[in-house]
């Protein structure tokens, strides 16, 4: 049974709105389709573009199966209503190389809750990578092992952002520097503009030293404190001025940008020493569209966006056979209709905007424009867990060429321009949370959101790791593809 603390904890991981999120409360409903009623993969061309032809396809994406995570569900030292962050460790768990899946991952529990009602969570272990198995059954899956057990890594620091907390890491061993862990930090709403996003710490959690908090000059708030991942070096320092760090964030209602966000950067000199704490560090945009501050129409944005998209994860992804791509990861809203408010007990195809809503419009139809009159009325029987909503939802990956990055960098191509080259549909390989906990909270069927956590990329086995949320009970499950 879950307690009232433990549902506010989940709304802290998951609710897109802050005023959704108060003690007791969750986020908005929806289930998911059994096995029989998943649809198949689908794979397509994004915005009717030709792949380059260095680029990765589909076809190029084989599915090896899922592992659990270890531990119980005690809080804040467990992985249930985590899955926040992952990042893949190349140096860790030699003895991995014996079941073909060497390295290890560090991944996030149970993330912090506001009011001090859990202000050490988002602790960070280690585990081992064990051999994937492709099984609908749970039971029949590999569970992985500590490496190293839960640490807070993050104490005394980011204090005041635990209302929906967003986080990442990257595992990075420059020469410079030595094995790191760099950490993006945020949370639903900016809680003060004097609040900086970035550190590091060590990799021996026993040891972790913590370095920063930095800005990242120049930058909105709402586009660099997700999702990060490792840029080649080759090309950092061919085009970047060896900005090493991707950093970035997709805020629901387009606050971000209207799709996901790139910044890359480099916290350190050139004697590999960390900034002092507060430094702004320079930046370089290499994917930003236009915020919806900014303007109040659907332009200088991802094909076919809506504001109740979710992208959650990213790695740059590179081949021996010298094919890359960039990979974004999360739950793309494809509804007819998308609406700021509520989900309608009547069914997923009809709105229930929040009427207390009027400086934005609250109801758009898939091209943007929209909804009629009649569906801007807020349902009589509604609960109480407002936000982004679509009739229609699918976990996808989205491709992009790097070449326009490139563009993007070189200055003749706005960061706005870049658009996929392909689409790859998930949701056959995903539960879809078997148990149902919090179907309440996590709903029902095509509404279904929150269903993808952070990634993490093995460049040298060319393995993707993908973590799917509420997929063990409240503890995700991690997905394993490999790049051929």
């Amino acid at each position: 049974m879950k307690t009232k603390t433990q549902s506010a904890a989940v709304c802290a991981v998951l609710t897109l709105t802050i005023l959704a999120c108060t003690f007791g409360q969750t986020t908005p409903p929806r289930t998911e389709p059994g096995p029989a009623t998943v649809p198949p993969i689908v794979t397509q061309p994004a915005a009717g573009l030709p792949p380059p032809a260095d680029a990765l396809t589909p076809a190029d994406f084989e599915y090896l199966g899922a592992f659990r995570l270890p531990g119980g569900d005690d809080r804040p030292q467990t992985f249930a209503y985590g899955g926040n962050a992952m990042t893949f460790n190349p140096d860790g768990d030699s003895s991995g190389a014996q079941d073909g899946f060497p390295g290890s991952l560090f991944v996030m529990g149970h993330d912090r809750m506001p009011y001090g009602d859990l202000p050490d969570g988002n602790q960070l272990a280690e585990i081992n990578i064990p051999a994937p198995v492709i099984s609908k059954d749970l039971g029949s899956l590999n569970t992985a092992e500590f490496l190293q057990d839960f640490r807070d890594v993050t104490a005394g620091h980011f204090t005041g952002m635990e209302e929906i907390v967003r986080t990442g890491l990257l595992y990075l061993n420059n020469p410079s520097t030595g094995p790191l862990i760099h950490v993006a930090w945020g949370q639903n709403i900016e809680p003060d503009p004097t609040a900086a996003t970035h550190g590091w710490f060590n990799a021996d959690l026993s040891n972790s030293i913590f370095q920063g908090s930095w800005f990242i000059a120049g930058q909105s708030w709402y586009s660099v404190n997700d999702y990060m991942f490792e840029i080649p070096a080759d090309w950092a320092d061919a085009y970047i001025g060896g900005r090493y760090v991707a950093t970035g964030r997709f805020k629901d209602g387009g606050w971000s940008g209207m799709g996901p966000a790139i910044v890359a950067y480099r916290p350190w000199d050139e004697n590999g020493n960390p900034p002092l704490a507060g430094a702004q560090l320079e930046s370089t945009t290499l994917l930003r569209y236009a915020a919806s501050t900014e303007t109040g129409n659907i332009e200088r944005a991802l094909s076919g966006y809506q504001h109740s998209d979710e992208w959650n994860g990213a790695a740059w992804l590179t081949t021996s056979s010298g094919k890359s791509a960039v990979l974004f990861v999360g739950t793309k809203s494809n509804g007819m209709k998308y609406w700021y408010g509520y989900a309608n007990p009547a069914g997923p195809e009809f709105p229930c905007v929040d009427e207390a809503s009027t400086d934005f419009l609250t109801c758009r139809m898939a091209d943007g424009s929209s909804c009629s009159p009649q569906d801007f009325t807020e349902c009589p029987t509604h609960n109480d867990y407002r936000g982004w909503w679509s009739a229609h939802l699918d976990s996808q990956f989205v491709l992009y060429d790097p070449a326009d990055l490139t563009r993007v960098a070189r200055g003749e191509m706005g960061s706005w321009e870049p658009q996929p080259y392909a689409v790859i549909d998930i949701d056959e390989r995903l539960f879809f949370n078997p148990p149902g906990v919090e179907q309440d909270m996590l709903g029902a069927g095509v509404q279904r959101r929150y269903r993808i956590g952070d990634v993490a990329y093995d460049r040298q086995n060319n393995l993707l790791y993908v973590l799917e949320l509420f997929a063990d009970g409240a503890k995700p499950v991690v997905h394993v593809w490999r790049i051929r």
